[in-house]
């Protein structure tokens, strides 16, 4: 399945990334007070290398001797890399983390044998639980601890203060033991700065995150959380897949990396820690205090309102001895988030066709937020099959419940391609027939256009070519050139643009 090598820290991806090219230094000085996102965002746009800024200017204009990474993820081809593949070998990935969700019995021993890269990456989230370990390096405690002294950037010119963007946030239930790593969740929260040893936690109550802090809140208990910055990219993407809440991000972190992962017991809190990655800030998250949260810029581009969440309290920072610092940001895509969604969104489809057989491809553009629209082409047998897949998808699917409208074609049409789908909703949808609206479904907060807050209204367009008794008139047939006459096109053309043809 792994047809690269395991990158088991974040500093070992880097090292790729500068052999194969996607890598750059800068030595400029580059302020963190949105300097590095306008030189961030103009990267991406270009699909450019990672960047590791080597003089990041703090609030004041004084240097930090903490270089920062961005611009990690930011092409689809490194997302691909994270996970230990390339775009080529997606597809086959997918379908292996389907068979993980729901695996059949294997025909014999034959199959059983060429099942053992599945067995081999179950038997891998075991973790190994160190003594020491280099994200321990240099331990700060107490009046040691200065969360300003870090090179966390202040993205949009509208935002609050200082966040931190690529945290994993590792959490636990309170009926759980530390060494029960098995019942961690691990996910990618941000985190506003509120001075030298406060953060505030941006979980929402959908998340598992949050879910943990609740079962610890109801005790009326602190919730021990570590941040972990800078981990390797398994467990970074790991932390962003939506994964089954019965499947910790941690441990299966292991099975894309083909190794069992490295973890160390946290030094101020009981949980344990991935013991290769940069920077990990421990601390309580209290069950009661909150602090109004934002306004920051999102991936909606829009700033979002100040909303209070849960603060928490750092109580150690430990760190490697040259600690990196990573960072992205967040806005209208393109940014970091759109494209790690282009890449889940491809693993998902052997998932989603395992339970909608019909589907022939999918994709979320994201220009639409990656999870707003959905364009689905199908393999149409029967009347109102197109209606079935939309309700199928916002309905068997937990990741579709935000999407708001689905467009369905068939698979003469390229779902990725905007001139085939606006043929298809111009030649095969009648807005009065085709058109399904539904009210009063889950929305995301964040969709400023939703008459309340977390409700919405969704749209279903069947663009698909009318059969039976979906219409009484008969259909056009869609014009083609035959195979024979295009290869004959293509080779003519071609000998007349190199100025070989007669």
């Amino acid at each position: 399945m792994r047809s690269l090598p395991s990158f088991p820290s974040l500093r070992s991806f880097l090292e790729w990334c500068a052999e194969t090219d996607q890598f750059q230094r800068v030595a400029d000085p580059v302020s963190v007070i949105h300097q590095m996102t306008a030189v961030h965002r103009n990267v991406l746009e270009r699909q450019g290398p990672v960047l590791q800024f080597d003089q990041p200017l703090l609030p004041g204009g004084a240097p930090s001797d903490v270089p920062v990474v961005v611009n990690l993820f930011g092409t689809t081809a490194r997302v691909a890399a994270g996970l230990g593949v390339t775009l080529e070998g997606l597809d086959d990935l997918g379908a292996f983390l389907a068979a993980l969700r729901s695996p059949t019995p294997p025909d014999g021993m034959r199959d059983a044998l060429s099942r053992w890269p599945m067995l081999k990456a179950a038997l891998a989230t075991r973790p190994k639980i160190l003594r020491s370990a280099p994200v321990q390096s240099v331990v700060l405690e107490s009046d040691d601890v200065d969360l300003c002294a870090l090179p966390i950037q202040t993205h949009w010119p509208g935002d609050a203060g200082p966040l931190i963007t690529w945290p994993v946030v590792v959490t636990r239930p309170f009926d759980s033991e530390a060494a029960d790593v098995s019942r961690y969740n691990a996910g990618v929260y941000r985190a506003q700065v509120l001075d030298h040893n406060r953060l505030i936690m941006r979980w929402l109550p959908h998340r598992g995150g949050a879910a943990h802090h609740q079962s610890w809140a109801k005790q009326g208990e602190k919730t021990p959380v570590a941040i972990i910055l800078g981990a390797d990219p398994a467990t970074l993407l790991s932390s962003a897949l939506p994964l089954p809440e019965s499947v910790s991000e941690l441990t299966f972190a292991g099975a894309l990396n083909n190794a069992r992962p490295r973890l160390v017991p946290a030094k101020t809190v009981p949980l344990m820690v991935p013991a290769d990655a940069e920077i990990v800030l421990e601390g309580w998250v209290s069950p009661n205090e909150t602090a109004p949260e934002g306004p920051f810029g999102d991936h909606t581009g829009y700033y979002n309102r100040a909303e209070p969440f849960p603060v928490m309290e750092v109580s150690a920072i430990t760190h490697r001895k040259d600690p990196l610092y990573l960072s992205t940001y967040t806005g209208r895509p393109p940014d970091e988030p759109a494209i790690i969604g282009e890449v889940f969104n491809r693993l998902a489809l052997p998932t989603i066709r395992a339970q909608i057989p019909e589907v022939h491809d999918l994709w979320l553009p994201p220009a639409a937020c990656s999870y707003r629209m959905a364009v689905v082409a199908i393999n149409k047998r029967y009347p109102g099959q197109a209606r079935r897949v939309m309700m199928a998808l916002w309905g068997m699917l937990p990741q579709f419940s935000y999407t708001k409208m689905i467009v369905v074609v068939d698979t003469d049409i390229d779902p990725k391609n905007w001139e085939d789908i606006a043929w298809a909703l111009a030649t095969r949808m009648d807005p009065v027939r085709d058109v399904m609206l539904i009210e009063n479904t889950p929305m995301d907060y964040l969709d400023f256009a939703s008459p309340q807050p977390g409700l919405a209204g969704k749209m279903g367009i069947d663009a698909t070519i009318k059969i039976d008794s979906e219409t009484s008139r008969d259909w056009g047939e869609v014009m083609k050139t035959s195979d024979k006459d295009a290869d004959f096109a293509a080779d003519l053309v071609a000998r007349l643009m190199s100025g070989t043809g007669s």
